[in-house]
């Protein structure tokens, strides 16, 4: 067994740090070596114990919890995992730390919530385990006019899933995206009400329209359709005019929504006429989904380990048989436009 993962807890209420600490404190395989209520303490805290991951809130005393990642970023890195409240101001603030390179969020629990902070223990765990190098990511060269000027899309659909490292990767495949795109679903794992935040974000970063996805909602050339967190699952539906479904169902490999969900759906929908793309993200949530659409004729990508934050989904999903091609994560974008350009002699 391997040493537990030592953690430092940062929150300005006290009450929150104790709540945290305990959830942690529950697994044996994770220590909390420390608590600080505001980014001072913390900065001594983390000389002096050098933990393994630090949880951080963002409104904090001081120094606010964003200005504190970008000085850790720089000076110290290492796995940061954001404990967020569940508003959409939070979330906006939690997306902009997930960019600057925080390891993954989760939401501060709400009243009655059976399971407080989620899956907080296995998210710290994975962020002890992981060797990325926590250095501030590098920021994604916007796409100009003419380096997809002669993109004409063809008639596939595109559905992407993600998890641990999502946010990052998500900007970075879409930003090499033209405004006439394919159609594009994707689930990212992200706790309810950050996904709209985040569908707003990558519509302002990216040249085709964003939106978080709803329910009959008809797939079209150049929009990028992201399910919704929390209580359903995303699918696509109607062979004659292909379209969102939300579909309330219990969670699958412990996600809801679930990658598995959309890519079986897109595997029976579209078939050949559809690329499956796998990035960064923990357990194996969309591997198997991922093998339906290529078996049903789909091209597949996954991400390398490499450029992962956590090479956990691409990995199952390519010792399945699932992913035709890994890739780093800054050459799937044009991979996935080649796939679905419309040939020169009519369309795929």
């Amino acid at each position: 067994m391997s040493a537990p993962a030592r953690v430092l807890v940062v929150d300005d209420s006290p009450t929150m740090r104790g709540l945290i600490s305990a959830v942690l404190s529950s697994d044996p395989e994770v220590n909390v070596i420390g608590q600080a209520g505001d980014a001072l303490e913390a900065r001594e805290a983390i000389k002096r114990l050098n933990p393994d991951v630090l949880t951080l809130d963002i409104e904090m005393p001081n120094m606010n919890g964003l200005d504190f990642l970008e000085k850790i970023m720089r000076l110290r890195p290492m796995p940061v995992i954001m404990v967020s409240t569940m508003t959409h101001r939070g979330a906006e603030a939690t997306l902009a730390a997930l960019e600057i390179g925080a390891f993954d969020c989760v939401g501060k629990p709400q009243p009655g919530e059976p399971r407080p902070f989620g899956d907080l223990v296995e998210k710290v765990k994975a962020a002890a385990r992981t060797q990325r190098n926590f250095a501030k990511p590098a920021k994604s060269a916007a796409v100009t006019p003419l380096a997809v000027a002669d993109f004409r899309v063809g008639r596939k659909i595109v559905a992407i899933g993600s998890s641990t490292g999502g946010v990052e990767a998500l900007i970075a495949v879409l930003q090499k995206f033209p405004a006439n795109c394919p159609p594009t679903v994707i689930t990212q794992h992200m706790p309810p009400t950050f996904t709209k935040s985040f569908s707003e974000r990558l519509n302002r970063l990216c040249a085709p329209v964003v939106e978080e996805a709803t329910d009959g909602a008809r797939l079209e050339i150049g929009k990028v359709y992201l399910a919704p967190g929390g209580e359903r699952h995303l699918q696509v539906s109607n062979t004659s005019a292909p379209c969102c479904r939300l579909v309330e169902r219990g969670p699958v490999n412990g996600h809801r929504p679930s990658v598995d969900v959309l890519f079986d759906s897109v595997a029976e929908l579209a078939g050949r006429n559809a690329v499956g793309v796998i990035l960064t993200g923990m357990g194996r949530d969309g591997a198997a989904g991922l093998l339906k659409m290529r078996h049903a004729g789909a091209r597949t990508l996954g991400q390398n380990e490499k450029t992962c934050v956590v090479y956990g989904m691409p990995r199952v999903a390519y010792e399945l048989g699932a992913v035709e091609q890994q890739l780093p994560l800054a050459a799937i974008g044009e991979e996935i436009l080649k796939m679905t350009a419309a040939r020169k002699e009519g369309t795929e």
